[in-house]
């Protein structure tokens, strides 16, 4: 398998990450199984790679390994890669003890404190940490790192230590990281609702990483520039400080987005630097809600922000009516004879508008999501099967273009279900898509059509997790800005995390769901065939 990996040389960006990913995966399940030939070839071609593949996606791999990976030489590797890499592997990795104890001489100070901040390693681990004395840990003594208040960054007592040594510049991430780590990978409706995220900037003040919400929310934000008129950003005093170098206390920041994420929240942050030339890097902060006593009374609550993209969408359907409409008359031809050219310039114009119309469709779907319901759930049975059949239909000529196959197989039966016909068809539709625009040429996509009894009230269509998404988070997958590295270039102009999302809602407003799965994304559906209590009861009566 090895051998196999490394005779097909990587030539672009897309296969270097492929590549990452099937080495690290062989690595971390049968590494200790493998040859050292194989070993060794296959960490020298990892070394070659990672200046080529992005952070993201070795922090998203670290992760997955990190649950599973027993291989110590495998997490020595990602242990002395940039620090948002290595705490997501050393935070949660299982080794020996004998393999710890060989890995610490390997490991730079960064990682011995995010080691240190650990309470389940082994006891001679501890003992061995110790011995290497605090001036190898890059983060205070344990027992102070514990007692940070999670909403602040600097309190009294971690700014007396500040003032006697040298501020980690790792310490925040590590502190990031354990706070997130029990909520990464929950689905966003399953969370409490947002009380404080993380974020760092470049040299310019742009954000460039955020952690606790969704990216569209933060990033690409400016704390170096105040934002006026209730724009998104920051406001005058983050600036200043951001223009001397200061430390930034309690500054505001507006945000746009959910309801969750939307409006006012007051941040603290440090600025960083490069520990070598002694360059200005950026600011690493925290965000929070402010306090009761932080807002001015009777301050109006924000406007809704799905409000603004409605009064756009009603904006945007007028010119694309009028567009489309000319163009099918002069398709049509029914104000007099026209060239070929022209019509069929007309009726590509009228296949562009349709396109257009369906994804301001979308948006208008995503615009309503989370508005209390106005109707009762549909009542209306749709045969699901059919509809399946039809999506499949529908994709034959992309799915032989990109050279995929897909395999979607039937389970049990009937499939007739409780929902729209039209939202069905959006649903099945946009999820199905969107899985083959972010799968490999001459790759497959295999899925299932569920009923599993007839005591289960949902339908399934389960659809097993193509590469380019094998180790995204479900947090991730339904960020409407995600898109997987490596997305086909014909993929839809929405990305994969708003169509998931989008699905997810539709599912939701007919009764069901879209689970995010570690294998598989399983859309449930309310079944028509199911049984009521009372008839299951008279059935087994008789």
């Amino acid at each position: 398998m090895i051998a196999t990996i490394l005779r097909q040389a990587p030539v672009d960006r897309r296969a270097r990450v492929t590549a990452w990913r099937q080495l690290s995966d062989i690595l971390a399940q049968r590494g200790n199984q493998l040859g050292d030939g194989d070993i060794r070839r296959a960490l020298h071609a990892l070394a070659v790679l990672r200046p080529h593949v992005p952070e993201a996606v070795r922090r998203d791999c670290a992760r997955a390994i990190a649950r599973h990976g027993r291989f110590a030489p495998l997490v020595a590797l990602y242990a002395n890669d940039v620090p948002a890499v290595s705490a997501a592997m050393l935070r949660e990795v299982r080794l020996s003890e004998a393999d710890w104890l060989a890995l610490l001489p390997a490991t730079n100070a960064m990682a011995r404190s995010v080691l240190a901040g650990r309470d389940d390693l082994p006891e001679g681990v501890g003992r061995a940490l110790a011995a290497l004395g605090s001036a190898s840990v890059a983060l205070p003594q344990p027992s102070i790192a514990e007692a940070v208040e999670p909403a602040s960054v600097l309190p009294p007592k971690l700014e007396s230590v500040a003032e006697t040594a040298a501020p980690s510049q790792i310490s925040e991430l590590v502190r990031r990281i354990d706070k997130y780590q029990s909520r990464r990978g929950q689905p966003a409706s399953a969370r409490a609702p947002r009380r404080s995220f993380c974020f760092e900037t470049g040299p310019d003040g742009v954000i460039h990483w955020v952690e606790g919400v969704t990216r569209g929310a933060v990033i690409g934000l400016s704390i170096a520039e105040a934002a006026f008129g209730g724009e998104p950003g920051t406001d005058a005093a983050a600036a200043g400080a951001f223009r001397q170098r200061a430390e930034i206390v309690n500054a505001r920041i507006s945000l746009e987005g959910t309801p969750e994420e939307a409006g006012e929240w007051r941040f603290s942050a440090l600025p960083w630097f490069d520990p070598a030339s002694g360059q200005f890097r950026g600011y690493r902060a925290t965000a929070r809600r402010p306090q009761h006593n932080e807002t001015p009374y009777g301050r109006p609550e924000a406007e809704d922000p799905g409000d603004s993209i409605r009064q756009l969408i009603h904006e945007l359907r007028s010119p694309l009516n009028a567009i489309s409409g000319f163009g099918q008359i002069i398709a049509g031809q029914m104000f007099g004879p026209v060239s070929q050219s022209y019509r069929t310039m007309a009726e590509r114009i009228v296949a562009d508008a349709a396109s257009v119309q369906s994804i301001i469709d979308d948006l208008e779907t995503a615009a309503r999501r989370g508005s209390p319901p106005i109707q009762a759930l549909p009542t209306e049975v749709v045969d699901i099967g059919a509809i399946v059949n039809q999506v499949e239909s529908d994709l034959a000529a992309l799915l032989a273009d990109q050279r995929i196959e897909m395999t979607l197989t039937r389970v049990g039966g009937p499939f007739l279900g409780r929902a729209s016909d039209a939202d069905v068809r959006r649903m099945i539709g946009r999820l199905v898509t969107a899985l083959v625009d972010i799968c490999e040429p001459g790759g497959i996509l295999v899925g299932q059509l569920v009923t599993e009894s007839p005591h289960d009230d949902m339908l399934q269509l389960r659809i097993v997790r193509p590469a380019a998404i094998r180790f995204a988070t479900a947090a991730d997958l339904l960020d409407p800005g995600f898109s997987p590295e490596g997305e086909a270039p014909g993929a839809a102009v929405l990305s994969l995390g708003f169509s998931l999302r989008l699905v997810d809602s539709l599912a939701r407003a007919a009764g069901g769901r879209l689970d995010i799965g570690h294998n598989a994304l399983t859309l449930h559906l309310p079944s028509a065939t199911s049984k009521t209590d009372a008839e299951l009861e008279v059935q087994q009566g008789e």
